[in-house]
């Protein structure tokens, strides 16, 4: 009776999960797809941005404005390398945190990881010489000798 109920609960568990699992799934694939259109909404605005900057930057009477819009532009690209070059510099500063994590912290751990495996190893190699083998012997020859008597008896 107990297993019979068990069993039906842990039907109904598996089954609320895959439940769950197909709901996360399919969340994630809208979640997916919103990104994508967001994605693609954004490359063709990005496109005519640039077409209807070119058509108005190459149109005969804006010389002025071109000039205009070239100082601004070499102004926002001269900003937009500074926000580079001070993504790099933390980015070069991370990189030496990780660097001194890795040595002083993960490298003495993995140390004596491998000291206590080789305990490890040396426990082993004398419960087996110590131990089990001369378990393994003294079965051996007992098995011998009940053999041997087995022989020695009469048959019936």
């Amino acid at each position: 009776m107990c297993y019979n109920v068990c069993m039906a609960e842990e039907i109904n568990h598996s089954q609320e999960t895959s439940i769950d699992h197909s709901i996360e799934s399919l969340a994630a694939e809208k979640a997916r797809r919103r990104t994508v259109a967001l994605l693609a909404i954004i490359a063709v605005l990005i496109i005519a941005g640039i077409i209807v900057g070119a058509i108005f930057l190459l149109s005969p009477g804006n010389k002025d404005a071109t000039s205009q819009i070239r100082d601004v532009f070499i102004i926002f690209m001269a900003l937009e390398t500074l926000v580079v070059g001070a993504a790099l510099v933390i980015l070069i500063v991370q990189l030496a945190v990780l660097t001194n994590l890795l040595q002083n912290e993960v490298k003495p751990i993995l140390d004596s990881t491998s000291e206590a495996v080789n305990t490890l190893k040396g426990t082993v190699r004398f419960v087996s010489d110590n131990l089990t083998e001369p378990v393994i012997k003294l079965n051996e020859k007992l098995a011998m000798g009940k053999r041997f008597i087995d022989l020695l008896k009469p048959r019936k």
